[in-house]
């Protein structure tokens, strides 16, 4: 039924919901657009424009502060939960080393009175008597011998020397330092080498430490410092250019061959200072440098002498690139201009190798191939009469004309181009003459034996004795990463022209530029070579590739050297400024220590030196122009019993190890290669049924095995319908009552299913 209508009786609802309700209380605002008449129903366009172009077609509102409004800020609700932080710390105390304390006390003095009975009592006088003869029984053996030596210390055996607090040196214990940059500014480190007959002496080399330098020809110096005044370079060798390697002569010290930057070989004969490097000045004596390169401010009497070079090679002649490794032949042998080696009458250093990135190994010889003129002819002590400031005539005859003996040129072995050398080793070949005697027994002699190098000819191939016995092949490492073995010996073509012969083999085992190729002291036939990231040990006679290699270091390493009393140990100096120190019959995988922190720059040489059986020194050179000299520690330089032989017989097992890997990657390649043919062939799956034969082809396609049913069975060119047939007919056959025979590659099989 539908309600009754009634009226509607107000009871203040309607008042509510129109104050909920959000009403207009301003008054609306008219606006009156207005459009030519012709643009009506046109399309319109929206588009950006800029506001300042439109000047009558943009109001601009910006906001202002108003008084007259304020907004008040709600109450509202938030909790805060307050926690403590949670912090981890720790603490370590650190051995810092040795510390020097001084203490200032006031002596207790005994009064005239007591020194005068002292002086009296007959006490004194009794242990006078009793003394006496002991003490001129002293003074006699003091004129005789070095009482006051420490014997023990002196031997080559025994404890490890302690601290006053019982505690063993196991670290690098600073030794001495000198700073090149307090002389000679914006220069760094290349190279350096110690004196080997004067102890305690030292050669820095120096180049720029812009890029500019392989560009522009700077003036640069060698820094000669000794230990007894290491405020100041005791010598200065003038070079024409940055030097990137020097040497000494091993037959006579006082003769210094260096490779310049602009691809220039130089001579420095220091016969004249030697006695200058021998004598010890007071450490407080303070004296500056003046030379006629570098201005430096004089504050003292006494200046640093500067040696001029004795030669320099003609530019045209010399290298193109850099000289990178300089070496000095051994005094045992002589090449000729084939690079046959030939016996040495005079049994001194005459001939040297460089090499360079301009792909080439350049041998020199210091002799003359011309007889000089007369007034040349000097005696011998003509080095005594010069002046400190005169360039020495020692090598006068080679000045600005110095050419090279002859070139090696280093072919690729699989494709064209040129290896490009950047270190290489000889092998030190050594004999005894007829007498007996070792040439090496002459190393050091006095400058004032050392030949004339002036009146040195070159003799004639013929009436020299060829040496079969001389190994004519070395070990070089390249810019690109490549470890080369060639012989240096050159060979004819077919035309008749001497020319380079292809290396024996070549690894590329560092990927980056090799830094170091240096054969071990005490196993001559073994070399370590060092790129920027690994290292690797090689055996000459050994064409298989290294005998170790070290896995890829995580840090940047610049250098290497082996220890001149250990065979199984070697060092590494890192970009990092740290030393890795290195032991095989320890850790073959990782360096048995590691010294942290002992520079903040890039190590760019390092190289150690041997002062007595118990001392033995590690100088370090950074690019910041710092040389520390270390003391090594007693473990890294004392030898274990019969250490050499342990090293041969290490090797001999990396050997083994090495040719047992070649045989098993031989038969791998060859089940390679067998898996690889088997994987082509066609494969057959038959099936023999009682009252027949049927044979079902499977070849590999596309989309892999696919099954080619033979029509027919027997006879392939049977019609299809008829096959169709048969086939039909056996298939409404009996199960067959024997097992089939199935003719398949098992690899294959699991791959189908």
């Amino acid at each position: 039924m539908t309600p009754d209508l009634r009226r509607w009786i107000s009871l203040g609802s309607e008042q509510e919901v129109a104050e909920e309700c959000g009403g207009e209380a301003r008054e609306k605002l008219l606006f009156k657009f207005s459009r030519v008449r012709r643009k009506f129903g046109t399309p319109v366009r929206f588009s950006d424009r800029n506001t300042a172009e439109a000047k009558d077609g943009f109001v601009e509102c910006a906001s202002y502060p108003d008084s007259r409004f304020s907004i008040t800020r709600l109450q509202r609700d938030c909790g805060v939960q307050a926690v403590p932080r949670i912090l981890s710390s720790s603490a370590q105390t650190e051995w810092k080393g040795l510390r020097s304390n001084a203490a200032q006390y006031t002596s207790r003095e005994l009064s005239n009175e007591e020194k005068e009975g002292i002086l009296q009592s007959d006490s004194l006088k009794d242990f006078c008597q009793v003394v006496t003869p002991r003490m001129l029984r002293a003074l006699q053996q003091e004129e005789i011998m070095n009482v006051f030596v420490d014997d023990w210390m002196a031997l080559g055996t025994g404890a490890p020397t302690v601290d006053s607090f019982g505690k063993v040196h196991q670290d690098l214990m600073i030794y001495q330092v000198f700073s090149v940059h307090m002389f000679i500014p914006d220069k760094k480190i290349s190279c350096i080498n110690w004196h080997p007959c004067i102890q305690g002496v030292i050669a820095v080399a120096l180049t720029d430490t812009t890029e500019e330098q392989f560009t522009e020809s700077k003036p640069s110096v060698i820094l000669v410092y000794s230990f007894a005044d290491p405020s100041k370079p005791q010598l200065l060798l003038e070079c024409p250019d940055g030097i990137l390697a020097f040497e000494f002569c091993p037959s006579d010290p006082n003769i210094i061959v260096g490779g310049c930057v602009n691809g220039q070989v130089v001579l420095w004969d220091i016969s004249s200072h030697v006695t200058h490097l021998q004598c010890k000045l007071p450490a407080g004596h303070k004296t500056s440098i003046n030379g006629d390169t570098f201005d430096l401010e004089d504050h003292s009497e006494k200046k640093t002498p500067l040696v001029h070079h004795c030669a320099v090679s003609a530019l045209e002649n010399s290298h193109k690139a850099p000289v990178t490794d300089v070496r000095w032949l051994p005094q045992t042998f002589e090449v000729t201009r084939t690079g046959i080696p030939m016996e040495n009458k005079l049994q001194i250093c005459v001939q040297l190798v460089t090499c360079s990135s301009d792909c080439s190994l350049l041998f020199w010889d210091v002799r003359t191939s011309k007889p000089a003129p007369l007034e040349r002819k000097l005696h011998s002590d003509h080095r005594q009469q010069m002046t400190l400031s005169s360039a020495p005539d020692t090598f006068k005859h080679l000045d600005r004309t110095w050419k090279p003996l002859f070139k090696v040129s280093l072919p690729k072995i699989k494709k064209a181009g040129e290896y490009a050398p950047l270190k290489f080793s000889l092998d030190q070949y050594t004999c005894r003459d007829k007498s007996g005697s070792s040439p090496d027994a002459s190393h050091g002699h006095d400058s004032l034996d050392a030949p004339v190098y002036s009146q040195l000819r070159m003799p004639s191939a013929k009436t020299l004795t060829p040496l079969e016995d001389v190994n004519t092949k070395m070990y070089i490492g390249t810019e690109d990463g490549e470890i080369v073995y060639t012989d240096w010996k050159l060979e004819k073509d077919d035309g008749g022209r001497l020319r380079s012969m292809k290396p024996l083999f070549c690894y590329d085992v560092h990927h980056c530029s090799v830094n170091t190729v240096q054969r071990s002291p005490f196993l001559n036939d073994v070399v370590l070579t060092g790129s920027s990231w690994n290292f690797a040990i090689w055996r000459e006679g050994v064409g298989d590739g290294p005998l170790f290699l070290s896995p890829t270091s995580e840090h940047q390493c610049t250098t290497a050297c082996w220890s001149p009393s250990r065979a199984a140990v070697f060092y590494i100096g890192r970009a990092d400024g740290n030393i890795e120190v290195w032991n095989l019959l320890e850790k073959s995988s990782e360096p048995v220590q590691v010294y942290a922190h002992h520079t903040d720059s890039k190590i760019t040489s390092i190289k150690p030196c041997t002062v007595s059986a118990k001392q033995h020194l590690l100088a370090v050179a950074d690019d910041y122009g710092m040389v520390r000299v270390f003391e090594i520690p007693r473990k890294h330089c004392t030898p274990t019993r019969n250490e050499i032989g342990t090293v041969k017989k290490f090797l001999q097992l990396e050997e083994e190890k090495l040719k047992d890997l070649l045989k098993r990657r031989d038969v791998w390649s060859e089940e390679k290669k067998a898996v690889e043919d088997n994987k082509k062939k066609t494969f057959f799956l038959i099936g023999t049924r009682r009252s027949g034969e049927r044979s079902t082809h499977w070849s590999r396609g596309k989309h892999g095995l696919q099954r080619v049913p033979v029509a027919g069975g027997e006879n392939p060119e049977e019609p299809r319908a008829a096959a169709d047939r048969r086939h039909r007919t056996r298939d409404t056959e009996p199960p067959p009552s024997r097992p089939r025979t199935l003719a398949f590659d098992f690899e294959e099989l699991i791959t189908f299913i």
